[in-house]
């Protein structure tokens, strides 16, 4: 029994733990959970928990439904909600088949299968998401334009309010299971807000979004606030993205980092975003996976609209943040367009991919954006070799369907599923009659 497991098995009994909540996600990025008693903790080590895995979105078929969820002992943590005595704890599962060989549809697993390519390449890749949601009041009534728990606007301090009080909660509940947070702030949109989580490397990192977007609902809950991850949830305010940093690692040195280069960027650092660059429309899919995605990318409020980097050009789709001279270590690239209603474990490991193609291959950076590319014409912008994001899903998902890296980095189960049921929302979605036809033209028609 190796010290992690120990420790899980000790800490149960110390904390009188009385359910352990076993948590996966599917393919869509939805959380998945089954509990157990903590007497069966250490079979399911050893063993796993069997389940219907074609009950799961994406997971399986049912002639192959037969799958095992095993705990990850290293993301032992207590749910702090649950309270203190007789509590609940949670862990992370790797899903696999009975024969245990791995499962090509567990999320988790497509990222792994990614951190093991850098890894050969001798790279250690890390995140730092910078999170953005909407507090709303409840009730929510469906066709109803949800109302803002406040009207407060970027960096607002109040001494007192929904937001205020809900950020200082969910910080300290995040804390409280081992998640460091950066920064935090109400951001520009009426209800918005910001939660930064200090770096750590992709999988932990995509593990502790599932977990923030859990504590972040559970704590709004209890402020009879309802929190929401959707892109663009309000027609006249900003959407929320999920700026992300990245950076490569060799060892304790920053792969990303040259005292003598511009901007302080190594060659592998240009050519990681050349890569980002490249292959940004053909993985926005995954990185902006809804419908609702586009509308935030083309619907303003500072979403990258157009594919280009830049150093603090915000209207940058990858932007390279200034370099803190004391600091080699944190040279980082932020890529803009994605949006937190994302699964991370995909995004993570085709945003990964994107970026070690351009080392790969030796892709060239292009010049960067010195202008605000919202205010050029479609002229000068192509004129700039600056081209568009995708405009919705539809066209998202046939630049996908194309892409060979995204092929190969999500798996043939994952990437066809994915595909079908992306095509099935869009068709859903262009069938509707939306409330904007029916205002302009049902009175004049």
């Amino acid at each position: 029994m190796d010290k992690q497991t120990e420790f899980v098995l000790r800490a149960m009994e110390e904390k009188d733990i009385r359910f352990v909540r076993l948590w996966f996600t599917d393919v869509q990025g939805y959380l998945k959970s089954v509990a157990i008693a903590p007497a069966e903790v250490e079979g399911a080590f050893g063993e796993g928990i069997g389940f219907d895995g074609s009950a799961i979105e994406g997971f399986a078929r049912v002639y192959e439904s037969d799958m095992v969820a095993h705990p990850d002992p290293a993301t032992f943590q207590l749910l702090p909600w649950r309270g203190s005595t007789q509590g609940t704890a949670r862990m992370f599962c790797d899903i696999k088949l009975p024969d245990d060989s791995p499962a090509f549809a567990d999320p988790r697993f497509v990222l792994k299968r990614a951190l093991r390519r850098a890894g050969d390449m001798g790279f250690t890749f890390y995140t730092h998401p910078e999170i953005e949601f909407y507090l709303f009041k409840e009730p929510i009534v469906p066709g109803q334009p949800p109302i803002p728990a406040d009207n407060s606007g970027y960096f607002d301090h109040t001494t007192s309010g929904p937001g205020t009080e809900f950020r200082r909660n969910a910080i300290t509940m995040l804390e409280q299971m081992g998640i460091s947070v950066e920064f935090s702030h109400h951001e520009g949109g009426p209800g918005q807000q910001e939660i930064d989580l200090r770096y750590a490397d992709a999988l932990t990192m995509a593990d502790n979004i599932m977990t923030f977007k859990v504590v972040v609902k559970e704590v709004a809950a209890q402020a009879n606030l309802f929190a929401s991850f959707m892109p663009k949830p309000l027609t006249n305010a900003p959407g929320s993205g999920m700026h992300t940093h990245v950076s490569l690692f060799e060892g304790d040195t920053n792969a990303f980092y040259d005292a003598a280069g511009e901007y302080h960027l190594s060659k592998t650092g240009k050519q990681f975003i050349a890569g980002l660059l490249h292959h940004a429309a053909e993985i926005a899919a995954v990185t902006n996976p809804w419908v609702n995605s586009y509308t935030r990318l083309w619907g303003g409020g500072e979403a990258p609209s157009y594919i280009c980097w830049g150093q603090n050009n915000r209207s940058a789709l990858v932007r390279v943040p200034m370099y803190k001279p004391s600091k080699g270590a944190s040279a980082r690239v932020e890529l803009r367009s994605i949006d937190s209603s994302c699964n991370p474990y995909l995004a993570f490991a085709v945003i990964l991919r994107a970026g070690l193609a351009g080392i790969e291959n030796g892709y060239e950076l292009p010049e960067g954006a010195e202008d605000d590319v919202w205010t050029l014409s479609d002229k000068q912008r192509r004129a700039l070799g600056i081209k568009p994001m995708p405009s919705n899903l539809d066209e998202a998902i046939s630049l996908m369907e194309q892409s060979e890296l995204v092929a190969d980095t999500l798996g043939e189960h994952v990437f066809d599923f994915f595909l079908r049921n992306k095509r099935a929302e869009y068709e859903a979605y262009r069938r509707q009659v939306t409330p904007l036809e029916l205002e302009q033209l049902l009175p004049t028609l």
